[in-house]
């Protein structure tokens, strides 16, 4: 049965590429980005010559956060090398449009730190723990857990955020889950987040499968008997539909959740799609610097957009090549396989995304073959769903849904 928020009024149009948090394919998708081809074949000297350079350059930061963390970064790493990196302090002034990018391992020093700030005003309520998780590749991923205190675990939730931000995003939404019983996990995919990898850069969106399809098994056994459920959002949400077409992973999940999912994603120009391939494996983390830094609006909250743009652990460089032809590949994945989706979900976005296609939930709702499946559009609303004014309302639906199917009482 279909749910409408609201009176959903959806023109239709050619929709840009991508996800998440703050990932702008607009410009890899758009003919603009055919003017960096010369620019690109030019550079190809300076991308040999890259990795033989000898010194590692830190830019100078006004954050105290970073400060701190870098500090700790330049000590364990001036200990492993036995000797001191070289240090090239520029003022802040002369480099506002490239922000500092962290490494992995600076990223998962200011993760696991806010987790212990912030566990002080959580007790009572939720206990937040972090931990870290091991892929068959070698490659380390951050994860966490919210569990709750005051109400009995009736369900599980692994939530997966979208491109360019992380899991930490989540924390208040995961405290709404707790206190109807949820206990809620949640994984920084490759690239993003705590987790390894250079930030922002995906080199196979099917690593993210995956890890994903191995982090859900290691949570089903440690909580043997309670009903399990995911929570995706944009890119996170494709991943997760891309997971549940596994017969292994679909017996184990009882439903999923998904917000503004990266469904129906098209290029702007056929040229595009030809070239896509080609550059992703030449140039791979290479970025359009055509990209705008804010990017598209994706929620109505200033404040929201404050806290997602100025946080470091949020990816707002320009798209990189490989991590937008992987969207690319694993949309034209989920469009072919559309109807061998069965499990039960409930799909959310708002009539006025401009990052990701309502219509693509509407084609997610119409031709997946699963019985239970329900959707939710809240017109005028923007991709982020979970951080516009209607964040209450909006949470308030996911957890009846949710609690529909704990009870076993669907309405």
């Amino acid at each position: 049965m279909e749910a409408s928020a609201r009176t959903a009024t959806v023109a239709p149009e050619t929709m840009i590429l991508t996800s998440g948090a703050s990932g702008r394919v607009r410009a890899l998708i758009s003919l603009r980005a055919m003017r960096s081809i010369l620019l690109i074949l030019n550079s190809f000297v300076l991308l040999i010559l890259l990795p033989f350079r000898r010194r590692t350059i830190l830019v100078a930061t006004t954050s105290g956060e970073e400060k701190e963390v870098v500090a700790a970064v330049r000590k364990v790493r001036d200990q492993k090398e036995n000797r001191e990196a070289v240090v090239v302090r520029v003022p802040a002034a002369i480099v506002p449009r490239r922000p500092r990018e962290l490494d992995s391992a600076a990223r998962r020093a200011m993760a696991i730190r806010r987790i212990g700030a912030a566990e002080g005003g959580d007790w009572g309520s939720s206990v937040r723990h972090f931990s870290l998780f091991s892929t068959d590749r070698g490659d380390t991923l951050f994860t966490q857990s919210w569990t709750p205190v005051s109400v009995p675990i009736k369900g599980l939730m692994v939530l997966l955020h979208g491109l360019n931000e992380h899991s930490g995003r989540y924390h208040q939404f995961a405290k709404k889950l707790n206190g109807c019983g949820i206990k809620v996990y949640a994984m920084d995919w490759i690239g993003h987040g705590g987790s390894d990898g250079l930030h922002g850069y995906v080199h196979s969106l099917d690593y993210a499968v995956k890890d994903l399809k191995s982090f859900l098994e290691k949570v089903v056994k440690e909580n043997p008997g309670l009903p399990c459920f995911c929570f995706g959002h944009s890119t996170g949400a494709a991943i997760i539909l891309k997971a549940v077409l596994d017969p292994k992973v679909e017996t184990c999940v009882h439903g999923v959740v998904l917000t503004s999912p990266a469904v129906q994603v098209q290029p702007s120009h056929p040229i595009i799609e030809t070239l896509a391939p080609v550059f992703s494996l030449l140039i791979p983390t290479y970025q359009f610097r055509g990209a705008c830094n804010k990017g598209p609006p994706v929620s109505h909250d200033p404040e929201a957009l404050k806290a997602k743009y100025s946080d470091p652990l949020v990816f707002i460089g320009s798209i990189r090549v490989r991590t937008g032809y992987e969207i690319l590949r694993l949309s034209y994945d989920l469009q072919q396989n559309i109807r061998r989706i069965t499990v039960p979900f409930i799909v959310l976005h708002g009539t006025a995304d401009t990052v990701t296609d309502p219509d693509g939930s509407k084609k997610l709702y119409n031709q997946a073959s699963s019985a239970d499946k329900n959707i939710m559009l809240y017109d005028d609303l923007l991709h982020d769903l979970l951080f516009e004014p209607e964040r209450d309302e909006i949470a308030e639906n996911i957890m009846k849904w949710l609690r529909a199917r704990i009870d076993g009482k669907k309405h």
